[in-house]
């Protein structure tokens, strides 16, 4: 094991939102804090910061992640997507108005980590292997919506995409 002596600092290289970041941080620095206030990607929220809520839900190397568990030097070379990462594929626009349209988005705190995890979901089911809508919000805290619009959203993208939700 590694000691660092207090306030040294520790080089990390990150790949967020397709852009590299060299970086010197402090080795306790968590990976929320390093996107939030290293580099202003505060569409990153902190919660419950026990990983219990999900706001602070990002795809690490394309699978959601938690960053309020993570120390940003443990995912060093890593491959990052944050929410505003995710607004710039096509795809993202489908899901924002699905969630637009069917009232999911009411106070706004935890729909970029449910976003994400849909958008993940999404790009890995099919008819033969159904994704568990249950499972995948379940890593979701929601005070505002009841998942109702949530759900209605998800159902509204597989209807466009030609699959049948079971949200």
């Amino acid at each position: 094991m590694i000691r660092y002596e207090k306030d040294q600092r520790v080089p990390v290289t990150l790949t967020v939102n397709g852009r590299e970041y060299r970086q010197w941080i402090e080795p306790r620095l968590l990976l929320s804090d390093f996107l939030r206030d290293e580099l202003g990607l505060t569409g990153t929220h902190v919660g419950c910061e026990h990983g219990v809520c999900g706001a602070c839900t990002i795809l690490l190397n394309g699978s959601p992640a938690r960053s309020c568990l993570k120390l940003a030097i443990d995912v060093d070379d890593g491959q990052i997507t944050t929410i505003e990462g995710l607004a710039r594929d096509e795809e993202f626009d489908a899901l924002r108005q699905a969630f637009s349209e069917n009232h999911a988005l009411q106070c706004g705190f935890c729909t970029p980590g449910i976003m994400l995890s849909v958008a993940v979901a999404l790009k890995h089911t099919s008819e033969s292997d159904p994704v568990d809508w249950d499972d995948v919000l379940s890593g979701h805290l929601c005070r505002c919506t009841g998942y109702v619009g949530i759900r209605r959203a998800i159902k509204a993208l597989q209807a466009k995409e030609g699959g049948e939700a079971k949200a």
